[in-house]
């Protein structure tokens, strides 16, 4: 019961968080990723944010991050009226070259530069370079829509043969041996990926590569790579399909199912039971990660291929790409006071309603700082 209490809590969230994103789209520049969104104001201590600079802030990128990026947007212009922050959720792609191309002053990538990248960046960050700043994290949960099934346990190798089209059919034995008890209808199953380029997406095969390498020949990227299949654009477009589509199953963030009320895979990792997807789970992945990056670059080594007990491998770090030197000096006190609140503790607290998964505190101290070192 209180298991079903919390999903429903969860569900009026996010759908009470369509009618924040569909205003906030009126003032930030639109988007057509406008599922899900923030919730109630009520988490944000806005007499504790620091208000500095004015006028418009541009960014864009993760979609993954939107409904994370409506809330801190909602909180953050209800304590600094002077200043509006414009986030279009384009894709981490699309939102990495814009970054690049100085048409915004941070963008949102669901996987930290490449370092070609990081080379191109410094045409932009005069003196400094673009860094990785991990500031959101969470489940990529993997949807499905099966008639007459309720619960499904999937393993890495069958997720990779699924969305690769070497399993076709939901009755498959490799599924049914994961299923013993479930009635699997002989229906063809309709995988659907990202059309844009996507961090998720990027996450999502590294998961493979990690897990299940003979399974998955392909190399991880933000562009899809498998073969067949369907496409559908951002996070709000795959998980519109599954819920849709009979037979459909696709990845996305965890609240676009919540919000969607799509049923979730749980993963056979080799623990000693199934995993579901859900924060806590995501939370227990995301604490094994180490830092990569050097420097004011925190960008993370994600554990994909954990088999600890509890801990859901398919996870995502959203981070906010900025300059460490060389931020254009009319935007730059705006950058610094907003990532600066988004990296706070109630600007990460305000979030796990949403179904999303707060930095380790060791790791949100470290932005912290880099954020306060921008220059």
């Amino acid at each position: 019961m209180k298991q079903l209490q919390r999903k429903n809590r969860l569900r009026a969230v996010a759908a009470g968080a369509l009618a924040v994103s569909s205003a906030l789209a009126l003032t930030a520049c639109g988007s057509d990723d406008n599922s899900g969104g923030g919730g109630g104001g009520k988490d944000a201590k806005a007499s504790n944010i620091k208000c500095d600079g004015k006028g418009n802030l541009l960014a864009s990128g993760s979609s993954a991050q939107k409904n994370a990026m409506d809330l801190w947007v909602k909180n953050y212009g209800a304590a600094c009226k002077d200043t509006k922050i414009n986030y279009k959720a384009t894709g981490s792609g699309a939102g990495v070259q814009e970054f690049l191309q100085g048409k915004t002053a941070f963008a949102g990538s669901d996987s930290a530069l490449k370092p070609d990248e990081v080379k191109n960046s410094k045409k932009v960050c005069k003196g400094g370079q673009g860094i990785d700043l991990p500031m959101v994290g969470g489940p990529i949960a993997i949807g499905f829509n099966v008639p007459g099934v309720d619960k499904l346990v999937l393993d890495a190798e069958t997720l990779a043969k699924i969305f690769d089209s070497k399993i076709t059919k939901w009755n498959d034995p490799a599924i049914q041996k994961l299923n013993k008890d479930a009635k699997l209808p002989s229906l063809k199953i309709q995988a659907f990926h990202r059309s844009d380029e996507s961090g998720t997406t990027d996450n999502l095969t590294k998961y493979f590569k990690a897990a299940a390498p003979s399974a998955w020949p392909h190399e991880p990227g933000k562009a899809w790579e498998g073969k067949g299949g369907q496409s559908a654009d951002g996070s709000s477009g795959v998980s519109s399909q599954v819920k849709q589509v009979s037979g459909a199953i696709s990845y996305f963030e965890l609240s676009y199912a919540t919000a969607n009320s799509i049923k979730t895979v749980d993963l056979d990792t080799g623990a000693s039971a199934p995993v579901q997807a859900t924060v806590e789970n995501a939370t227990k992945a995301i604490s094994e990660a180490k830092i990569k990056g050097t420097g004011k670059d925190l960008a993370l080594d994600l554990a994909y291929d954990t088999k600890a007990d509890g801990a859901y491998p398919i996870t995502l770090v959203t981070y906010e790409i900025a300059c460490d030197k060389g931020n254009k000096p009319g935007t730059l006190a705006a950058t610094k006071s907003f990532l600066n609140y988004v990296a706070s503790e109630d600007g990460q607290t305000s979030l796990k309603e949403l179904g999303y998964a707060s930095l380790p505190t060791e790791i949100a101290t470290k932005v912290r700082e880099s954020v306060k070192n921008l220059s």
